[in-house]
């Protein structure tokens, strides 16, 4: 496939994860602050969207087209937020999937044996900071595992954010991030929101 068709597929899909978030409410907006810290006017709640299978199949078909060049023989994906997307994905390439859950603060492989050896891909929902991510990744490569990719439907790391990490996803966010001190949402004395899952 040549580069300008590569880019236009990427635009559609783009254009298509950001009206299924709209539509199923998952693009919130208003004053929250993320697992990351930091503080934001968007808030992307992909659990929304994933709600309808539709929505979770289209977002699956479409990263495990970006993430099969790297021929992964498991998807591994951190709970809550990566359990859809990282099924989804693993069921259109064929590949068994599991996830790792926080158990006491630590991200732990509870309910699975490690699988040894193998090539895996990383699936998330959403990056900001790649905390969880690399948690999740390390119990694998720990064990012997290799790293081969990573997916995510939304990237909103920060520039200068995992740098090296080679991170395909369906849609890269740029929205504003930031420090408390510096909000300007906190000046506006807009009311705060702290949505997800990890303690921040």
């Amino acid at each position: 496939m040549d580069t300008d068709r590569s880019n236009r597929d990427g635009d559609v899909v783009t254009a298509r994860i950001m009206e299924m978030m709209k539509e199923s409410g998952a693009h919130l907006e208003g004053h929250f602050k993320l697992t990351s810290g930091l503080h934001s006017g968007h808030y992307i709640q992909c659990a929304l969207m994933l709600r309808f299978p539709r929505f979770a199949a289209y977002a699956g078909e479409k990263l495990a087209e970006r993430l099969a060049p790297s021929k992964p023989e498991v998807i591994l994906s951190p709970a809550l937020g990566g359990l859809i997307i990282g099924h989804e994905v693993a069921r259109v390439l064929g590949i068994p999937f599991i996830f790792c859950e926080r158990q006491d603060g630590e991200m732990r492989l509870r309910r699975f044996p490690h699988p040894g050896k193998v090539r895996f891909a990383l699936v998330e929902d959403v990056v900001t900071t790649g905390k969880s991510s690399g948690e999740t990744a390390r119990i694998l490569t720990d064990g012997g595992a290799d790293w081969v990719s990573s997916g995510s439907i939304i990237d909103r790391r920060a520039e200068g954010v995992c740098e090296g990490w080679d991170l395909v996803s369906l849609w890269k966010l740029s929205f504003p991030l930031f420090e408390e001190k510096e909000c300007p949402l906190c000046k506006e004395g807009l009311p705060l929101v702290k949505p997800g899952s990890r303690p921040g």
